[in-house]
């Protein structure tokens, strides 16, 4: 039996090879230099493009680089719990964004809380949420917008006090991913809400971590994403209101 790493980190990518390559030497660059074991896992999610050649030429030269491909999109919602549930087996398991927004140098900042006994930790774009994060070119004033309307709603109906329930940067104890995980059921981008909210209502403590967070102008989030994301938010409340997600906090 193959021994547990200390760390999973999972990207979910679709149709990522303009980026992916990037990304993946960023990470290797960081893990090399660890005194932990790990794997990397991608979600090759749907894609139809060549990021999954590109993955498989890049596993030659980087240790523990896992590939898993999906002929159908089902949403990262989705590929994050599938890779998080079903394919990582780190004591830790972090999953980031393929086009690399939040580097994965700010795990150093999270694996205190690790050591400490966190149990859930996420990165944060706000300001309010910790001192010291920022961006390093602002969102364009459409994005921002809805942003903080969509924040405000998040607050309200699902996770409230945090600011920045968006960033693609979190981690989990492997016992804290296997509670939240199994429990949820959005698919789409409003995954990362659904995952807070179960979070809390399973009685973890989230801690945040500020990070510095590089916008890419060609993001796949879109108008059509933020409507998707607050039906979604919806269904959650719903779930949460009516006890549909049949837990309770611990």
């Amino acid at each position: 039996m193959e021994n547990q790493p200390y760390l999973s980190v999972i990207v979910p990518a679709r149709n990522e090879e303009k980026r992916i390559s990037k990304t993946l030497l960023a990470m290797d660059q960081y893990l090399q230099k660890q005194d932990f074991d790990y794997e990397i896992i991608i979600f090759s999610n749907g894609s139809t493009d060549k990021t999954g050649e590109i993955v498989t030429n890049f596993q030659r030269t980087i240790k523990n680089l896992k590939l898993v491909e999906r002929e159908k999109s089902l949403g990262k919602g989705w590929a994050v719990r599938e890779a998080i549930l079903t394919v990582a087996r780190g004591q830790i398991r972090l999953f980031m964004d393929a086009d690399n927004a939040t580097t994965l140098d700010h795990f150093d900042r999270m694996r205190h809380y690790f050591d400490s006994g966190a149990q859930v930790v996420i990165g944060s774009r706000e300001s309010r949420d910790a001192k010291g994060a920022r961006q390093a070119v602002s969102q364009p004033w459409h994005k921002r917008q809805l942003g903080n309307l969509g924040n405000l709603l998040i607050q309200l109906f699902a996770v409230w006090g945090v600011w920045d329930t968006q960033c693609g940067f979190k981690a989990f104890s492997a016992k804290a991913a296997q509670d939240i995980f199994s429990h949820c059921r959005i698919n789409g981008w409003g995954f990362d809400i659904e995952v807070l909210a179960l979070a809390r209502r399973l009685g973890y403590k989230i801690e945040i971590i500020p990070v510095y967070w590089i916008n890419d102008a060609s993001s796949q989030v879109n108008f059509k994403a933020y409507l998707s994301t607050f039906r979604e938010l919806f269904r959650i409340w719903w779930r949460l209101v009516t006890d549909a997600y049949k837990i309770r906090k611990k």
